[in-house]
């Protein structure tokens, strides 16, 4: 069974950063593509960036040049560094296998003065 955990999450200055963790089990991690995705109040799920096997990367616009996925396959686990956070950023941040794998809990992030 796939199972997804997200953590460090927490509260943020606007102009803050916050670093993401998924860790993965139940999967060849090497092979798996991890999408991250967030949920702001009101509002639906959002994908925000997706890191490949092969560590290549995609990001949504608005986060594009201030947050970074990366992997490290020893340790089952993907990372969001996340750069000059804004209150528009603030949401549950959420991981799932691509394309179509169940999200996990997820873990907030809240961006706030």
């Amino acid at each position: 069974e796939v199972q997804l955990v997200e953590s460090g999450g927490g509260r943020v200055q606007p102009g803050g950063s916050l670093r993401l963790s998924c860790a993965a089990s139940g999967v060849t991690f090497s092979r798996t593509t991890i999408k991250w995705a967030r949920q702001a109040p009101g509002k639906g799920l959002e994908w925000v960036a997706t890191i490949y096997a092969s560590g290549a990367t995609a990001y949504e616009d608005s986060v594009r040049g201030r947050f970074t996925a990366s992997r490290d396959n020893a340790k089952n686990t993907v990372y969001l560094q996340m750069n000059s956070l804004q209150p528009e950023d603030t949401a549950v941040y959420k991981c799932a296998k691509f394309p179509d794998g169940m999200w996990g809990q997820g873990t907030q992030v809240t961006v706030s003065s």
